[in-house]
């Protein structure tokens, strides 16, 4: 059973990071795209070492073991730093609705990177069936034009996946680093990492401060991706990630397009099509899927894919961790024998 504060962590993440493609749309028209993700790393950075100085004991603060190092980098270089740069770039040269399918890519490229470095953590049949419907339904809301997929040309294309593929392999090597420190204090050391290695690209690639086009319209998209969509967002999906694993806490990019169409039907103006409607409904029941237990009634148990799902070649969703040794742990004993139970020392959450 997913806990009620994962839950409203779940919905944190899938607004707040949904709304970073219409305030990054506004902000690319005054901002670099490196420099606007520095920035944005800027202000989260001090917003969030002042939230963690004054809510968190000193000596809750300090890293101290490989494993906490471990998650910093990988918060701060992988799932932060190089894919919010690469999400930026390649949204200079891809539509909104392409650029909201290859970013929902995440989930689907979790679990490879799960089950190539995380023995503990597999996909079931049902996750895979409700994770297809999602991603389907994905597609609906976008709705992008065919011949969008190649105005943007290959390079913008490749760089919105490189970004998806960032995102997923980041999520899961946070959870491999078994880290002793709290999401949040993690994702406050991890921000001034990413901060440095944007700002190096940015210098990199040429950009200056001097190219910045400062009027409110700037500052309020500045405002968002940095506090909303940065330092609230990353409390709420790191902590996500801690709760549930990477697997579960990847779908909420399958909320985030969802989110993204909304707000431009209410803040920019942008139509709702009935098939983005359909889509909706099509996310809304892989997401009953996944969470369902009708998959587990002998009705289903008796048809082909009911048989699949009950192959040991699969881990159902609800007991989706392996125990030590690789084999799946039994309905009774899951909580047990898995390494990142609820209760374990292995699966750190915030307070």
């Amino acid at each position: 059973m997913i806990s009620r504060k994962s839950v409203l962590a779940f919905l944190a993440t899938s607004v707040f990071f949904g709304g970073t493609f219409v305030a990054a749309k506004a902000g690319l028209d005054h901002f670099p795209p490196l420099l606007f993700v520095a920035l944005r790393f800027d202000v989260a950075t001090a917003v969030m070492f002042a939230f963690v100085v004054v809510t968190r004991e000193r000596a809750d603060l300090i890293p101290r073991t490989r494993g906490d190092l471990g998650g910093i980098v990988a918060t701060g270089l992988f799932a932060i730093g190089l894919t919010n740069a690469l999400l930026f770039v390649g949204q200079q040269y891809v539509t909104s609705g392409v650029a909201s399918i290859i970013a929902s890519l995440n989930p689907i490229l979790t679990p490879v990177f799960a089950a190539v470095l995380l023995a503990d953590e597999r996909l079931s049949a049902r996750g895979a069936v409700g994770m297809a419907l999602g991603l389907l339904g994905v597609g609906l809301v976008a709705n992008p034009d065919p011949a969008a997929l190649l105005s943007g040309g290959v390079f913008g294309e490749s760089v919105m996946l490189a970004s998806a593929v960032c995102g997923a392999l980041g999520s899961v090597l946070i959870r491999r680093s078994d880290a002793d420190l709290s999401s949040t204090v993690r994702t406050a050391w991890g921000l001034p990492l990413a901060a440095v290695v944007t700002h190096a690209l940015s210098l990199g690639a040429g950009e200056s401060v001097a190219a910045v086009s400062w009027n409110a319209e700037a500052l309020i998209a500045l405002g968002y991706v940095a506090l909303f969509a940065g330092a609230l967002a990353y409390i709420a999906y790191f902590g996500l990630i801690d709760d549930v694993g990477p697997i579960r806490a990847n779908l909420a990019f399958y909320v985030v397009p969802v989110v993204a169409t909304l707000g431009g039907w209410a803040l920019l103006g942008e139509t709702v099509s009935a098939l983005a409607v359909v889509g909706f409904l099509v996310i809304f029941a892989g997401f009953a899927i996944i969470g369902s237990a009708s998959l587990d009634e002998p009705w289903f148990r008796g048809t082909l894919p009911g048989r699949l799902t009950a192959s040991e070649s699969f881990f159902p969703l609800d007991d989706s961790y392996a125990t030590d040794d690789g084999t799946a742990a039994g309905t009774d004993d899951a909580s047990t024998n898995s390494r990142f139970s609820s209760d374990s020392a292995g699966c750190p959450a915030d307070d």
